[in-house]
C-alpha cells in the first residue's frame, strides 16, 4: 500500500506579506536571519531554510508501517492517529505556515520490502515519525543516519540508543523487564531461589528484554529460564510444559498478541497459574474477545512506558474522543495513543526548528535533541537530548479489563522502578 495524503489548498498572502516586513527589518537593523546561518539547504520565499520534504508550502513526513503483516492492527491505529493529529494541525493552519502531509508506505513487516519503500520516499519527507518494526529499523540504520532523517521506530531496544538521527519514545525493553521482576517481588510474592520463566521472541526485542529481566534476576537473587521463540509460532504448549517443569514462579513474555494469549491461555489449562507480565506489544484490546480472556484478566499485567487509553489524564480523554469521532468503526488501543504521541512530538520538533529558522533535517534534528522536558499530556515528560539513554525510564503497570477502552486500566501508576538508575549507569 501506498498511500499519499492529498495536501488542501489554503491562502499565503499574510505569510508572505509578514515575512517580508520582517526580512525588511532585520535588513534595516544589521541583524542577520539565523536561516542565513550555514549552508544547509535551500531557502524559502519566507526565509525559512528548507531541505528534502519541505517547501514554500508543505511539509512532508514519512512511515513505514505494516498494514497486511502481524502488526497490521497496530499499524492501522498508528496510521490513522498521526492522520488525525496531521487534519487537526491543518485545521489550525500547520506548522510554520506550511501543511502538513503524511506519505506512508506498507512494508508488511517485510525488511526487504521496508529497505525499497525506504529509498522511494526518502528523497520526499523530512522525517519518519513512524517506523514499525526492531528488524525494519536495524536495516535501515545506517541510511537513517546518512540522511540525518528524524526517525521514531515502534520499537524499543536498547541497540537502536546512540544514534542522533534515531529516537526510542519512551522506555526500552530491557527497562520494561527491569520494572516487571521487581512488580513480581514487590507484588506477587516472588522471593530469592525463586525461578522466572521468560519467553521471547528471536531478534532484538527479545534479546533486549531478556538481558534486563537477567539482571533484575540475578539482582534479586533469582535466575531466569528463557524459552526463545519465533514470530511464526502461536502455540505454545511445548514451552509451557518446560516451564511448568523447570517450576517457575511467574512467567514474563515479549512477543506479540497471538503469543500472549496462548501462553496464559494454555498455562490455565493446565494448571500453571502463576502471574504472567507482558511487554506493551504483547497485548491488544482484541484478546478480551478470544477464549482466553478470563485466564488474561485473571493472570496477566502489562508494562508499559504509556498509560491505558482508558486513562483519565485529560490529554488521553481528548485524544480518545476525537479518534472515536473521526473512525466509529476502529478500536481504540495502545497504538492510537503511540501514534499520537509520536506526532505531537515530531510537531513539536517541528515547530521548534521553524522558530530557529531552519526546517532542513539537520535543523529538525537539533531541535528535537534540545528538548528536555516533552510533554505531550499523553504519559509521563521525556528527555531526548541524552542519545544513550531511553528518553524515560518511567513505566506503567497495566491490567486486561474486557470492559474498558482499548481492554487495559491502569493498575500502577508511572514509577521509576528500583534498580533501573543503577542498570543503565553500570551498561
Amino acid at each position: 500500500m501506498n498511500t499519499t495524503y492529498t495536501r488542501r489548498p489554503r491562502r499565503r498572502a499574510a505569510g508572505a506579506v509578514l515575512a517580508g516586513t520582517l526580512a525588511v527589518l532585520l535588513a534595516a537593523t544589521g541583524c542577520s536571519s539565523k536561516a542565513d546561518d550555514g549552508d544547509k539547504g535551500g531557502d524559502a520565499a519566507d526565509g525559512v531554510r528548507t531541505g528534502p520534504g519541505v517547501d514554500a508550502d508543505t511539509i512532508r513526513l514519512g512511515a513505514l508501517t505494516d498494514l497486511t503483516g502481524p502488526y497490521a492492527t497496530l499499524g492501522k491505529s498508528i496510521v490513522q492517529a498521526q492522520q488525525m493529529w496531521a487534519d487537526e494541525t491543518n485545521a489550525k493552519g500547520g506548522i510554520c505556515d506550511r501543511k502538513v502531509e503524511i506519505v506512508v508506505k506498507d512494508h508488511g513487516y517485510d525488511v526487504q520490502k521496508a529497505v525499497t519503500a525506504y529509498a522511494d520516499i526518502a528523497p520526499d519527507v523530512v522525517a519518519l515519525p513512524q517506523v514499525i518494526g526492531s528488524p525494519v529499523v536495524a536495516a535501515l540504520l545506517d541510511d537513517i543516519e546518512r540522511d540525518k532523517m528524524l526517525t521514531f521506530p515502534q520499537a524499543w531496544a536498547a541497540s537502536l540508543l546512540g544514534k542522533d538521527a534515531v529516537q526510542v519514545l519512551g522506555t526500552t525493553y530491557d527497562v520494561d523487564m527491569i520494572a516487571a521482576v521487581e512488580f513480581l517481588t514487590r507484588t506477587k510474592g516472588l522471593k530469592k531461589g525463586d525461578t522466572i520463566g521468560h519467553v521471547y521472541f528471536e531478534g532484538d526485542y527479545g534479546a533486549n528484554a531478556l538481558e534486563g529481566s537477567t539482571w533484575a534476576a540475578e539482582r534479586a537473587g533469582m535466575k531466569v529460564a528463557g524459552q526463545k521463540i519465533q514470530a511464526t509460532d502461536t502455540d505454545l504448549s511445548a514451552q509451557v510444559s518446560a516451564l511448568r517443569k523447570q517450576g517457575v514462579k511467574a512467567v514474563l513474555i515479549s512477543a506479540g498478541p497471538a503469543q500472549t494469549a496462548s501462553l496464559v491461555g494454555v498455562a490455565a489449562s493446565r494448571g500453571l497459574k502463576v502471574p504472567v507480565v507482558s511487554s506493551a506489544p504483547g497485548f491488544a484490546p482484541q484478546l478480551m474477545e478470544t477464549p482466553a480472556a478470563p485466564a488474561l484478566a485473571a493472570m496477566l499485567s502489562v508494562v508499559s512506558a504509556a498509560p491505558a487509553v482508558s486513562s483519565d489524564l485529560p490529554g488521553v480523554e481528548r485524544m480518545v474522543a476525537s479518534y472515536k469521532k473521526k473512525y466509529p468503526d476502529s478500536p481504540v488501543d495502545s497504538g492510537v495513543l503511540s501514534g499520537y504521541n509520536a506526532a505531537q512530538l515530531i510537531g513539536s520538533d517541528l515547530a521548534k526548528a521553524c522558530e530557529a529558522g531552519g526546517l532542513s533535517r539537520e535543523d529538525v534534528v537539533k531541535a528535537h535533541r534540545s528538548q528536555t522536558n516533552a510533554d505531550t499530556g499523553l504519559g509521563t515528560p521525556q528527555n531526548f537530548s541524552d542519545v544513550n539513554r531511553p528518553a524515560s525510564v518511567e513505566t506503567y503497570v497495566l491490567k486486561p479489563d474486557a470492559k474498558a477502552v482499548g481492554g487495559v486500566v491502569n493498575a500502577e501508576d508511572a514509577h521509576t522502578a528500583p534498580g533501573v538508575e543503577e542498570y543503565l549507569s553500570a551498561r
